[in-house]
C-alpha cells in the first residue's frame, strides 16, 4: 500500500513549470524525508501528493488508486503554517468534528487540553495549534502523513516534541510519514530514507 506520483506537471503560471515530469514511491510504512532548497517546488508536491493541489498531467495513486476527489483523504498533509490549515472564523471543536471524533484519551496522549476546542485558532500559540492539527490528521482512515516543514517557525524544544508525538503515533499504527524539510539534520533524525528533490525525475 505505497503512495505513488507518476510524472508529475505543474506549474503556477503559464510556460513556468514548478513541476516538470516528477516521479515519486513510497512504500506503506516507511519513514522517509523529502530534503531540497526553499522555493524548489517541495511544498508544491506536497499538497499534490495529498490531493490538495491537482497536477496539469500525471497522477497520484494510493494503494493503486486514483486519491478520492471527495471524503476523508488517506493521505493526509500538515502544512508549515498551521493557521493556514483551519477556519479562523471556526472554534477547534468544530474544526476536529469535520476531520473526526477522538476520545479524551487521545487528545491527552497528544498534550491538548479540552479547553483548546471552545477556542478559536487565534486563541493558541503557534505549537499548541500545530499540535492540535497533527491529532487532527491521525484520524482512523488515514494511512499516510506528509509533514511539510511542520515544525521550522518553532522553536527547538517544540519541535522535538512534536516530532516525537508524530513518529511515536506513525510508529504505532503503522503509518507512512513523508517528512518534507531543507534540513538534512532533521532529516536524517526522523526518517530512514532520504530523497534528494534535485534527483526525482
Amino acid at each position: 500500500m505505497r503512495i505513488e506520483a507518476r510524472n508529475i506537471v505543474f506549474g503556477y503560471t503559464k510556460g513556468k513549470k514548478v513541476l516538470d515530469g516528477v516521479s515519486l514511491a513510497i512504500e506503506a510504512g516507511a519513514r522517509a524525508a523529502l530534503v531540497g532548497p526553499s522555493g524548489c517546488g517541495k511544498s508544491t508536491l506536497s499538497q499534490i501528493l495529498a490531493g490538495a493541489l491537482k497536477p496539469e498531467s500525471g497522477e497520484v495513486l494510493f494503494a493503486g488508486k486514483p486519491l478520492p476527489g471527495r471524503g476523508f483523504c488517506p493521505v493526509q498533509l500538515i502544512r508549515q503554517h498551521p493557521e493556514k490549515a483551519v477556519n479562523p472564523r471556526w472554534k477547534l471543536g468544530r474544526t476536529l468534528a469535520e476531520a473526526w471524533s477522538p476520545d479524551d484519551g487521545f487528545l491527552a496522549a497528544m498534550g491538548i487540553e479540552k479547553a483548546w476546542l471552545d477556542r478559536y485558532p487565534a486563541e493558541l500559540s503557534g505549537g499548541e495549534l500545530q499540535r492540535f492539527c497533527i491529532a487532527r490528521a491521525l484520524a482512523p482512515e488515514t494511512r499516510f502523513i506528509i509533514a511539510d516543514e511542520m515544525s521550522t517557525m518553532l522553536d527547538v524544544i517544540t519541535q522535538a516534541q512534536l516530532w516525537e508525538l508524530l513518529l511515536r503515533a506513525a510508529s504505532s499504527r503503522g503509518l507512512g510519514i513523508l517528512a518534507v524539510t531543507h534540513s538534512e539534520r532533521l532529516a536524517a533524525h526522523v526518517s530512514t530514507r532520504v530523497i534528494d528533490f534535485g534527483a526525482l525525475g
